[in-house]
């Protein structure tokens, strides 16, 4: 299976990817972007320096100028382009997966995402033809060093010019991943300004993620956070992913948050400051979402999920934020620059805490909590093609069914999405109902017709 994915480059190291295809994907990169300044970033992982090395090496003999710098968050890479007016940047990481993968995240100026419809593809070909010359696995001369953390913190706290409220207790998980990175300086200056108190869970960035995984979806990897909230009286608790794109909230309860119901908090928040702005979630949210965003007196619109498509969706619409059931949560920065951020979701929360004046956490999700969803559910398919239209048909007297990602059916009391992996053969059911009997009645029927075809 090859290493280029929809949205970035990943494989096992090194059955998949080692370091002469990492050279080989530098040199394409440099060249697809037509040399000049590229950020290189890495995670954690133990073959990160490796794979960074010849990645470098590869950039320089593809004419690029290389900006390292160095053990980051992949948000930090995508404000460091920005910020340094970089013609890309290039963060080596697998994000959530385990311990034996890796790979790049490549992103154009202004962090605009480079994925199979806007880039890869060519620099796949590009790769392809390259050559690997002797010496490849070696960092290259001339590598300008760079921190930006210090600029990247002023940055994300631009978001809460006033602070969170004092005396906030919070547990955070960052899975030995990345995210301790850009939270430590934030957490030391808000413990001094505000009396903000951390328990910190797997603070050490470790390649290998001793404790558990370092992705925040699967429940298992939320249990430690949720006994540390509980056991300290958080007021609540965030836990990220390896390369600190994403978030996933836990309410002073220990009840896990799901993420489109965060959109909606945030779109909430969003739209103080912008009123009548347009805010953008992905197809699988609960309806909740869209019915807050119009209260609070926002442009709701749907869109199709991964991030090259929402970032691409809001450049177009000029959207002020969006979110996605994964956990990614995109801001508009400024008028060039919108990344999806899992430390800027977490000052935002904390902002939306400050603002309502001493409310808990759990008083703010309630209200949210009115329809019954399924969860992702994944099953295997032989024919995905087939078997949408087929399921299309059986629902085609719905109020709405579109093609947007996959099939999206909606009646006046439940809807659902179906749509393929990009990656396996796959599809993944989502779908919400006004009642719990009759979610679970029209789950089990769409599974035996997905299960029977």
């Amino acid at each position: 299976m090859t290493v280029f994915k929809a949205y970035d480059v990943r494989g096992v190291v090194p059955a998949e990817l080692d370091a002469r295809l990492a050279y080989r994907i530098g040199v394409a990169t440099g060249r697809f972007l037509g040399g000049g300044r590229i950020v290189v970033g890495r995670d954690a992982r133990l073959h990160s320096p490796e794979l960074s090395a010849a990645l470098m090496h590869g950039l320089a003999d593809g004419d690029a100028e290389i900006v390292e710098i160095g053990l980051v968050t992949t948000p930090m890479v995508y404000f460091a382009v920005e910020h340094l007016g970089a013609r890309g940047g290039v963060m080596v990481t697998a994000s959530h997966n385990p311990a034996e993968y890796n790979g790049f995240k490549i992103c154009r100026q202004h962090a605009i995402p480079i994925g199979e419809a806007s880039g890869l593809r060519e620099i796949e070909a590009l790769a392809d033809a390259a050559g690997v010359p002797a010496g490849y696995e070696c960092r290259p001369d001339g590598v300008v060093l760079e921190s930006v953390l210090s600029s990247y913190v002023d940055h994300v706290l631009a978001l809460a010019p006033a602070g969170p409220p004092h005396g906030l207790k919070v547990a955070i998980d960052c899975g030995n991943g990345m995210s301790a990175v850009s939270l430590t300086p934030i957490l030391e200056r808000w413990g001094r300004e505000a009396g903000l108190q951390v328990e910190r869970l797997y603070f050490e960035p470790d390649g290998t993620f001793p404790n558990h995984e370092a992705d925040p979806l699967r429940p298992r990897n939320l249990q430690d956070l949720q006994q540390a909230v509980r056991r300290i009286g958080a007021d609540l608790g965030v836990a990220f992913d390896g390369d600190g794109d994403r978030a996933v909230f836990v309410d002073d309860t220990g009840e896990p948050i799901s993420s489109d119901l965060t959109t909606a908090l945030l779109a909430r928040h969003a739209l103080q400051s912008a009123p009548g702005g347009r805010v953008l979630y992905d197809l699988r949210s609960s309806r909740v979402v869209a019915e807050e965003i119009e209260r609070a007196g926002g442009v709701a619109e749907m869109c199709r999920v991964g991030h090259s498509f929402v970032k691409a969706e809001m450049r177009e619409s000029g959207a002020i934020f969006a979110g996605e059931l994964s956990g990614h949560f995109y801001f508009r920065f400024s008028p060039t620059l919108i990344a999806d951020d899992g430390t800027a979701a977490f000052v935002s929360v904390l902002t939306v805490l400050a603002d309502a004046q001493g409310a808990r956490f759990s008083d703010l999700v309630r209200p949210l909590r009115r329809y019954h969803a399924s969860g992702e559910i994944n099953r295997r398919v032989s024919n995905i093609e087939a078997l949408l239209t087929e399921i299309a048909d059986r629902h085609r007297a719905a109020a709405i069914v579109s093609r947007l990602d996959g099939l999206y059916v909606r009646y006046a009391d439940w809807w659902f999405n179906v749509r393929p992996s990009n990656t396996e053969p796959v599809l993944r059911l989502n779908l919400e109902a006004d009642t719990r009997e009759q979610m679970e009645r029209e789950r089990d029927a769409l599974l035996d017709l997905i299960t029977g075809g």
